[in-house]
């Protein structure tokens, strides 16, 4: 718990919740313990703190933005991509308690697993009465994801743009296709390709299904000029 306390800078009460916060299902089936002991329902509870603050932190940031604005980037900004980045980035991730077997398979290191955990931790912070003081450090730590995420919408929007631009050219939809995974099941690599009328636009690869599609739908966004690319 000294840990959690250095690494969000917000002293701990009642350690009891953080221990549940951080307990992989995992663990909680090999000792036989009430699925209460681990992290779903804190996990439960931290997305609905965790939405709250980033709506605030938007409601302040970009005072002329509609909610349709505003919903988009907080989509992306608490998706499981950019809190599994920020959970190893602190080093939170490292500190979630698995069963024997599934530590060995690296399961920690899990996109899923890992956002879990950061959400729950923000879960057992409100009940142990710290939201004001967590709020802040939630500013702080979604500050230069919220700025990345609001210069490059395009590049988080691509698939919605492609549809939009291959319907309005004759009501087709782009076709997505899984070509291959690699790597070790703990830290999968998915290549994925889009097709239009047939034809392959654009692959792409990322640590998820989803995250591959995207890519891939942002490639193909600008090789087709639905978007230029400032890279």
């Amino acid at each position: 718990m000294k840990t959690v306390e250095e690494i969000f800078g917000i002293k701990i009460d009642n350690k009891d919740y953080f221990i549940s916060a951080l307990t992989h299902p995992s663990y909680t089936q090999e000792k036989n313990l009430d699925y209460t002991k681990c992290y779903e329902r804190m996990e439960f509870l931290g997305d609905a703190v965790l939405k709250l603050a980033m709506s605030e932190i938007l409601f302040e940031k970009f005072p002329q933005a509609h909610e349709g604005e505003m919903s988009k980037i907080r989509s992306i900004a608490v998706s499981d991509n950019i809190l599994s980045n920020i959970s190893k980035k602190i080093g939170l991730a490292k500190l979630i308690i698995t069963s024997e077997h599934d530590g060995k398979q690296g399961i920690k290191n899990l996109e899923s697993v890992s956002a879990c955990a950061f959400e729950a931790v923000l879960g057992a912070y409100y009940l142990d009465g710290k939201f004001d003081e967590l709020r802040a450090k939630l500013k702080d730590i979604f500050e230069p994801y919220v700025a990345e995420i609001a210069q490059n919408m395009d590049k988080y929007n691509a698939k919605a743009l492609l549809q939009e631009y291959t319907q309005g050219l004759n009501k087709e939809i782009p076709q997505y296709k899984l070509v291959s995974e690699s790597g070790p099941p703990h830290n999968k690599i998915f290549t994925v390709e889009v097709s239009y009328r047939g034809e392959v636009v654009a692959m792409g690869s990322g640590k998820s299904k989803k995250d591959a599609e995207q890519k891939c739908a942002y490639e193909a966004c600008k090789k087709l000029g639905v978007i230029k690319c400032q890279e």
